[in-house]
């Protein structure tokens, strides 16, 4: 009995190792499982997007190539975006737009002119009122004066109010180039070029109701998942009817845009 047990030990430290290998490649199994479905987790990057989207600009000064003043500007549209090129760098999208609510706010210059009349029948007065649309802020004025040495002595009284012209606007040509696409938050970049139909000639009453747009920007894309994410961007918009009326003045806005989008 004695002679058995001294022959045939118990394999306790065989037993142990193998219980502890056992243990090491479990865990490492599951790191490398973990590693590999991180690995191939799919990007914040759809292959088609479609986007409700809505842009304000407060006002409008010479920023690069237009010159009318203290426009404002309100759109309402939707985007449709199409994934291109897609690496761990970049999301290079085609992207265009259709705003058919595009709202453009002028000021208006209000001038009442009062003429006297010296001559027969004496104290004869007429009085006319000019409303325009000014390239310049307006700014609010009075006076008075003569025309010529015998002629009417004149007074006027200028105010400023705007007026808000409808139209419709589109951008077909359209690139966005989302950088990171592994992370939630996303910088931007994108383009556009299109078009701008008003009911009356902006931005004064010489131009055109017929304007060609195109914007540039930057902002970022934070995805809530897969499918949904929302868009913030700033975008330095241009209007121009391109020489085609009789007055030209341009338009430059800071267009900040806020965006809703979908897809898979």
């Amino acid at each position: 009995m004695l002679r058995d047990e001294f022959i045939c030990p118990r394999p306790l430290f065989r037993g142990s190792l193998f219980r502890a290998l056992l243990v090491a490649s479990t865990t490492l199994g599951l790191v490398a499982a973990a590693c590999s479905a991180q690995s191939e987790a799919k990007p914040y990057a759809r292959k088609n997007s479609f986007g409700v989207m809505t842009a304000l600009s407060p006002d409008s000064s010479h920023i690069l190539l237009g010159y009318a003043e203290s426009r404002e500007l309100v759109d309402v549209g939707l985007s449709y975006s199409r994934r291109l090129f897609l690496n761990d760098l970049m999301n290079w999208q085609f992207d265009g737009e259709i705003v058919p609510v595009a709202l453009n706010s002028d000021p208006v210059q209000v001038t009442t002119t009062t003429f006297t009349f010296t001559t027969r029948p004496p104290g004869d007065t007429f009085t006319s009122t000019l409303a325009t649309p000014t390239t310049a802020a307006c700014h609010p004025g009075s006076g008075s004066g003569t025309l010529g040495a015998t002629g009417p002595t004149y007074s006027y009284v200028s105010t400023c109010t705007r007026r808000w012209v409808p139209g419709e606007a589109l951008s077909p040509i359209g690139m966005q180039w989302d950088f990171l696409p592994r992370h939630r938050l996303q910088p931007l970049f994108e383009g556009h070029v299109g078009y701008m139909y008003s009911s009356q000639p902006i931005p004064t009453a010489q131009a055109g109701t017929f304007n060609f747009t195109f914007d540039v920007g930057a902002g970022f894309e934070l995805y809530r998942s897969l499918s949904h994410s929302y868009r913030v961007e700033y975008r330095y918009h241009h209007i121009s009817n391109h020489e085609t009326a009789r007055d030209n003045p341009g338009i430059d806005n800071g267009v900040l845009q806020i965006s809703w989008l979908f897809g898979r």
